[in-house]
């Protein structure tokens, strides 16, 4: 497909996710990332598709829709430091880095072989502010603390502990909680105590981790 055809479709594609009540601002972004760079070649043709595709590892790119609501969620703001649990292929990190820029991503993967696709997909893409770690994301990253706001793509039984703990005041996190039964919550720290919302029903691969299921 041609670099105008995929154009294209991630113009059909944002368009359609207009009148699901998507900002404009989420829109904006996710009409500059490339999708098709960050997916299996043998998929390329379904990049601009509104759904999760797999990228191996029985891990899945995210839906677009999806990414855009956890992207709302967070209210996302230029210079902010952003974490990120579970790198996938790079493109919710991608998205991300295109609000926040000239602020930072910081990502975790558990899986090596996944984080080297997803620096290498944010390489082609032209995303320098993103930092992929291969780690526990149950733990968070410390070193980096604290967060504007966290971003969890993967089902944790419950809000990892360290999370919170690793959010500025007034920071935001979205996280799914649960496993044959899944909900998206939105975590806010205000005033040293936190606050959960939940917000629909999702579907997510498993968090793996010391604070999540065992695999």
């Amino acid at each position: 497909m041609s670099d105008a055809k995929f154009e294209s479709e991630r113009k059909r594609l944002v368009e359609g996710l207009r009148p699901q009540g998507v900002s404009e601002k989420v829109l904006r972004a996710m009409e500059k990332v490339p999708r098709h760079l960050f997916i299996p070649e043998y998929l390329e043709k379904e990049a601009y598709e509104d759904c999760p595709l797999p990228i191996g590892n029985g891990q899945t790119i995210s839906a677009p829709h999806m990414v855009a609501m956890m992207c709302d969620l967070l209210d996302l703001k230029k210079g902010q430091k952003i974490l990120e649990v579970g790198a996938g292929s790079g493109y919710h990190a991608a998205v991300i880095a295109e609000m926040v820029a000239p602020g930072v991503v910081y990502t975790i993967e558990r899986f090596g072989s996944l984080a080297d696709f997803a620096r290498e997909n944010l390489r082609k893409a032209g995303y320098s502010n993103v930092e992929i770690v291969v780690g526990d994301g149950s733990l968070g990253l410390p070193e980096h603390a604290p967060y504007d706001g966290i971003c969890v793509t993967c089902t944790a039984p419950d809000v990892p502990p360290p999370l919170p703990e690793q959010l500025k005041s007034g920071g935001k996190m979205v996280i799914p909680i649960g496993r044959m039964y899944q909900e998206l919550y939105l975590v806010e720290k205000k005033n040293g105590k936190i606050h959960k919302e939940r917000r629909c029903g999702v579907v997510f691969v498993p968090l793996v981790g010391k604070y999540g299921f065992k695999e």
